[in-house]
């Protein structure tokens, strides 16, 4: 893929964000610096930049997608109440990285295994604080 001014700038402005960002919002910031640019054209190139593994596509249950400008497999973890994501700083769990290598057993070996989703949810030091109040 070749890296246009406009993936460029969209990929400077999800790297300078640790919100993990929703098309929308990453759409605005990167507005301010390309005038004329439609949410379409973000969409597309997060869309291909995440295929590419350039950056992480991050989908909730009941959230709208977000995206990661860390493309190294890492864990997030969701608010339950604001539906903030952030990174969980863990250690992945070294079997899990390669989804290719985890072999399936009983009634599911008859699947070919192409990805996981793990979510981990909580809720986040604003949300605890509006609790106490």
């Amino acid at each position: 893929m070749r890296m246009t001014s406009q993936r460029e700038i969209i990929l400077e402005e999800l790297k300078n964000t640790d919100t993990h960002p929703t098309v929308d919002e990453l759409y605005f910031k990167v507005k301010k610096r390309l005038p004329r640019i439609s949410l379409a054209t973000v969409y597309r190139n997060l869309e291909k930049m995440s295929e590419l593994g350039i950056i992480q596509k991050i989908e909730t249950v009941g959230s709208q997608m977000r995206f990661d400008g860390n493309p190294e497999f890492h864990y997030h973890i969701r608010c339950i109440y604001c539906g903030k994501i952030d990174d969980l700083p863990i250690r992945p769990i070294e079997s899990l990285k390669d989804s290719r290598n985890v072999s399936l057993d009983g009634d599911l070996k008859n699947y070919k295994l192409v990805g996981f989703k793990l979510e981990f949810l909580g809720v986040c030091p604003e949300c605890q604080n509006k609790q106490k109040q």
